[in-house]
C-alpha cells in the first residue's frame, strides 16, 4: 500500500465533515459513515460514497480515519464486534484523529499490530476554521513507516504535521495543547470583560494587543466571537470538558498537579450545568457577562 487511494472516514461532525471534504479535493476516494446520514448529504452530492456501517467503510479503504467525540465511542468503533479491528483489511492503516486517552491509543496500536494492521493516533487542533481551510495542526503518534505512508493524507487536512513519537504520543501532545488552551481561555475572557468594564471598545483593544505579547490563537479567533455574542461551536464545550478530564487523569498518573487546568474545568462544568454544553468554548465569557 505505497500509494493511499481510498479512505474510510468515520465521524462527520463540526470538524470531520470539512476534513473529509478536503481529502476529496485532493483526489482521495472517500467512503464515509456517520450515525446520521443527513450530515453527509452535501458530501455525497460532491462524490463521497456513503456506507451503511463503519465496517463497510473500513472494508473498502486503504486508510481508515475516525473523528469521534468521546473515548467510549472510539473504544466501541475499534474493539466492538462490528469494529474496525475485526473487519478492516490486513495491512490497513487505522488513524484515530479524535482527542482521546493516550492509554487507549496505545491499546489500539497493540491490538492493530496483532491483526496485521497499523494504528496511528493523530489528534488535531485548529477548530472549525482550521478544518475548513485545511490548516489543522496534526499531532501524530505511532509507527514511522505508517506515518510516512499516511503523510499525504495528513497534508490534505493540515499544514503543521509532526510525528511526536510512538503510540500514544500524539494524544499526550494534544493534552499539552488543551492544558495550554484551558487557562488561556480564562485570560482571554477576563481581558475582554475588563476592557468592556473600563469603557473601551473591545474590538479596538484587540487591534492593539493581538499582535503583541498577549497574542494567541484564542485571542485572535475566539475573542471576536465573544465580543459579538456568537457562541456557535467551533469546538463544543462538552468535548472540551471531556478533554480536560482526560488531561487531569493523565497528569495525575504522571504525578503532576495542574491547578490552572482544574480551575478551567470547573468553570466549563458550570457552563454545562447552565445548558451550554453544545456551545463553543468561547461561551466561557458568559460567566463574566452574567456578572453585570
Amino acid at each position: 500500500m505505497d500509494n493511499v487511494k481510498s479512505i474510510g472516514f468515520i465521524g462527520l461532525g463540526v470538524m470531520g465533515k470539512s476534513m473529509a471534504k478536503n481529502l476529496m479535493k485532493k483526489g482521495f476516494s472517500v467512503n464515509a459513515y456517520t450515525r446520521t446520514k443527513s450530515k453527509a448529504e452535501d458530501l455525497i452530492e460532491e462524490g463521497c460514497t456513503w456506507c451503511e456501517s463503519a465496517t463497510e467503510a473500513a472494508e473498502k479503504a486503504d486508510v481508515i480515519i475516525t473523528m469521534l467525540g468521546f473515548p467510549s465511542e472510539v473504544k466501541e468503533i475499534y474493539f466492538g464486534e462490528e469494529g474496525l479491528l475485526n473487519n478492516a483489511r490486513e495491512g490497513s492503516i487505522l488513524i484515530d484523529m479524535s482527542t482521546s486517552s493516550p492509554t487507549l491509543a496505545k491499546e489500539i496500536a497493540e491490538a492493530a499490530d496483532k491483526h496485521q494492521m497499523t494504528a496511528l493516533d493523530a489528534p488535531v487542533s485548529g477548530g472549525d476554521i482550521g478544518a475548513r481551510e485545511a490548516r489543522l495542526t496534526i499531532m501524530v503518534g505511532g509507527n514511522e513507516e505508517a506515518y510516512n505512508k499516511a503523510l499525504p493524507v495528513f497534508q490534505a487536512m493540515g499544514t503543521n504535521v509532526v510525528l511526536q513519537g510512538g503510540p500514544g504520543m500524539g494524544q499526550y501532545t494534544k493534552m499539552v495543547n488543551q492544558i495550554a488552551i484551558a487557562t488561556n481561555m480564562i485570560g482571554v475572557s477576563e481581558a475582554i470583560s475588563y476592557a468592556d468594564k473600563a469603557g473601551l471598545n473591545p474590538n479596538l483593544v484587540l487591534k492593539s494587543i493581538g499582535g503583541g505579547a498577549a497574542g494567541s490563537w484564542s485571542l485572535s479567533n475566539l475573542a471576536p466571537r465573544m465580543i459579538a455574542g456568537d457562541y456557535e461551536p467551533g469546538f463544543y464545550i462538552k468535548h472540551f470538558v471531556k478533554d480536560m478530564t482526560i488531561a487531569l487523569e493523565s497528569a495525575e498518573e504522571l504525578g503532576l498537579d495542574t491547578p490552572g487546568l482544574k480551575l478551567a474545568k470547573g468553570m466549563y462544568e458550570e457552563l454545562v450545568t447552565r445548558g451550554f454544553e453544545d456551545a463553543g468554548t468561547q461561551a466561557l465569557i458568559k460567566l463574566y457577562v452574567d456578572q453585570a
